[in-house]
């Protein structure tokens, strides 16, 4: 299997539409792959909060519309990163308006034929007390898709934090973790080693794609990465922007969790046995 990781530089002085023509230039380049991955709010920029009400869209919107082409003209499986999504039900409301915001942090995967595979809305919004914690809303539901080659589980930058979010894509039949981020550069060590525990942890692959450049001032961290099921790094971006390419086989979870079945072992966090 072929996957390709555009870490993407999120560069305030290019506009958001000449970003989302640009990527989906990009993206039809992949042709070929099987997967492609784009980071986390490539459109706005993950710490550029002030702008998420601006420039939120609704779930079929511009981004939505490019990128459903764009994956359709290369053919490929496309998990188009996340877009500040704003709910039809929320159309009127203002960014920051309640204790959360009427906004959430969605994924969107499709389909090579340019169907809607799955939506995922980020669980755990990153900022304690402002920024994304505040603005954006909750999600609330694990989401998994299965693709030809192995079923992917689908989590967002923050998320990464979070064991038992994997935990519970594995019990969903997760054999690959695909994480779009924008990961900033101060935590950039916490990237790498947690990407690599949670494939050890959970015996699957992880596909995790950042950012480059600089969000409202926050300089990203890059090093988009793809770990193996022991831990191994298959391939590492630099800090610029950069599309990474790597081959691996899924078939490796399998064997994987046979030769050391550590997952069967486990304890705590099963669902209760019926009687």
């Amino acid at each position: 299997m072929r996957a390709s990781l555009l870490q993407i530089d999120v560069n305030e002085a290019e506009s958001v539409d000449a970003r989302r023509q640009r990527v989906a230039a990009l993206v039809r380049e992949q042709a070929g792959a099987d997967l492609v991955v784009l980071p986390e709010l490539w459109t706005t920029g993950a710490f550029a909060y002030e702008g998420f009400g601006a420039e939120a869209e609704p779930l079929e919107g511009p981004t939505y519309e490019v990128m459903a082409k764009a994956a359709s003209d290369a053919g490929v499986w496309l998990h188009a990163g996340s877009i500040p999504e704003r709910t039809a039900s929320d159309s009127g409301s203002a960014a920051g308006e309640g204790p959360l915001g009427p906004l959430y942090n969605t994924s969107l995967v499709f389909s090579p034929s340019g169907e809607l595979a799955a939506a995922y809305r980020k669980i755990h919004r990153f900022g304690f007390d402002k920024g994304e914690a505040v603005l954006m809303g909750a999600g609330a539901e694990l989401v998994t898709v299965r693709l030809p080659q192995t079923v992917v589980g689908v989590a967002t930058c923050y998320d990464l934090r979070f064991p038992e979010l994997f935990r519970g894509l594995v019990d969903a039949g997760a054999e690959t973790f695909v994480i779009p981020a924008g990961w900033p550069e101060r935590r950039r060590s916490h990237w790498t080693l947690l990407a690599q525990a949670r494939a050890v942890e959970n015996q699957a692959f992880v596909l995790a794609c950042g950012t480059a450049g600089t969000h409202a001032g926050v300089p990203q961290a890059g090093h988009s990465i793809v770990v193996d099921p022991w831990g191994e790094v298959l391939a590492e971006a630099g800090s610029g922007e950069e599309v990474l390419t790597v081959d691996f086989d899924p078939a490796k979870v399998a064997t994987t969790r046979e030769q050391f079945p550590a997952l069967k072992d486990r304890l705590l966090g099963l669902a209760a046995p019926r009687r």
